[in-house]
């Protein structure tokens, strides 16, 4: 009679145990798959741009050479920051650049900018102005960009 109980216990458990469900938040289930208005990151996109910047900070065998990591956080907040406000990311890379009079490639230690923005002329306007600070501020030759349409959505 114990073991029958016993069994009886068990399959109850297993048939209700189906019927429960984990609880979830009223908030949780209202949740839209976009964020809505907010003008700076629409829920859906038409001619917007994603833009990738490259900069070499120095020799990636000589951290002690180029530009530190405080010196970029400053160049971020001085000169990308406040032309792009809403929002942008930063990758850390290794790359390879030869420059025009270069016999060999130089092994550098690298950022990438990536934004995304409404392409307008003014907006491709910060994008140029960004590049020629940091050469300005570098004397490098170059800010590799790579710019290109996208479908975004926040």
């Amino acid at each position: 009679m114990q073991m029958r109980s016993a069994f009886l216990s068990i399959a109850l458990a297993l048939v209700t145990a189906g019927c429960a469900r984990p609880h979830t938040a009223p908030a949780a289930q209202a949740a839209a798959p976009t964020l809505t208005g907010d003008p700076a990151h629409p829920a859906q996109t038409q001619g917007w741009v994603d833009t990738r910047l490259i900069f070499g900070l120095g020799p990636a065998d000589h951290l002690d050479q180029g530009v530190s990591e405080a010196d970029w956080r400053a160049f971020l907040d001085k000169e990308v920051t406040p032309r792009f406000p809403s929002g942008l990311s930063v990758l850390d890379l290794y790359g390879q650049w030869q420059g025009k009079d270069q016999p060999e490639p130089k092994r550098l230690r690298s950022k990438m900018l990536i934004v995304y923005y409404a392409d307008t002329q003014e907006n491709r306007g910060k994008i140029d102005a960004i590049r020629a600070a940091w050469k300005q501020k570098t004397g490098d030759q170059s800010v590799l960009r790579v710019t290109g349409p996208v479908d975004v959505s926040f």
